[in-house]
């Protein structure tokens, strides 16, 4: 190989070194990757999971409730007298991938899922404009078969959801994700409804003060995937940290807080009351300390 040929391929990276070496004499730092945070408070916006993961050695505990509807009236404290509840753990393997399980009252289903997080929103010497994630779900309802006379299948309790988490954080007051979703019922009621079930799902967190954030989301399904009376879901609340605390104020008409059930089984509607009082506590504990180098 000609010597000319060496100058051409060393040289872009002799330059490189020059501009280095001439910014550090100068003074002037290097390029740094400055990612950005907390785009949400907690992993997740009210029902829907949000574009946060758990950090690595954290546990999250969460403890929702979802009263009755307020348009049951006085004679129920307008839901007070009925609730469902959720109870779960959401674990950081690493910062980028949480796994988490739960057991709802709601048809005794208990949940698990997988969060992946391989974009994450920076700025400085790499720009990444979005955060993106990917959900996996599974869900197994164990209410009593209805008919236990006749043969049921244990897959027939089974429920899967698979989703995308694409947003981004425009200000420090102001972030935004959009959500395809895919459920799929092994089981389905009649042959009119549609076993896999798709949803498009956006959420949104207006920063109000240092400790409050106002939180909405949206759940739009495909029209003709489930039978009459169904309701895209609509969710609106409000995030008040406290310490290692959060807590997650909302108004809601949809009574799961598990995919399967928000995406596909919400039949309330605002119009004439079908509105849940619920919240979500949050608790974070440290299992396994970070390593710093």
């Amino acid at each position: 190989m000609r010597p000319y040929l060496f100058l051409l391929f060393f040289l872009p990276v002799s330059l490189q070194a020059q501009e280095e070496d001439l910014l550090s004499l100068l003074g002037e730092p290097e390029p740094t990757t400055e990612y950005v945070a907390a785009s949400f408070k907690t992993n997740r916006v009210i029902n829907l999971h949000s574009l946060e993961s758990t950090s690595q050695g954290v546990l999250d505990i969460k403890i929702s409730h979802r009263f009755g509807t307020l348009n049951r009236g006085a004679y129920e404290l307008f839901g007070l007298d009925n609730a469902s509840i959720r109870i779960g753990g959401d674990y950081g393997l690493t910062d980028q991938l949480t796994v988490g399980v739960g057991r709802s009252s709601y048809q005794k289903t208990y949940d698990g899922f997988l969060k992946y997080k391989f974009l994450r929103q920076s700025k400085g010497k790499r720009v990444m404009p979005v955060s993106a994630a990917l959900l996996g779900t599974t869900a197994i309802q164990t209410m009593k078969w209805a008919n236990p006379d006749r043969e049921n299948y244990f897959s027939s309790r089974m429920y899967y959801t698979l989703q995308l988490i694409l947003g981004r954080k425009f200000s420090e007051g102001f972030s935004l994700q959009a959500s395809p979703t895919l459920v799929h019922r092994n089981l389905v009621k009649t042959r009119a409804e549609a076993h896999d079930v798709f949803a498009l799902a956006v959420a949104g967190r207006v920063k109000l003060t240092k400790r409050l954030a106002l939180n909405a989301e949206y759940i739009y399904v495909q029209p003709g995937q489930l039978l009459p009376g169904f309701r895209n879901a609509l969710s609106v609340g409000l995030d008040i940290e406290t310490g290692g605390h959060v807590f997650q104020l909302h108004l809601t008409n949809s009574t799961s807080m598990i995919e399967p059930g928000f995406v596909t089984e919400t039949v309330e509607d605002w119009g004439n009351g079908g509105i849940h009082f619920g919240f979500n506590v949050s608790r974070v504990f440290t299992v396994v300390k970070p390593k710093f180098d």
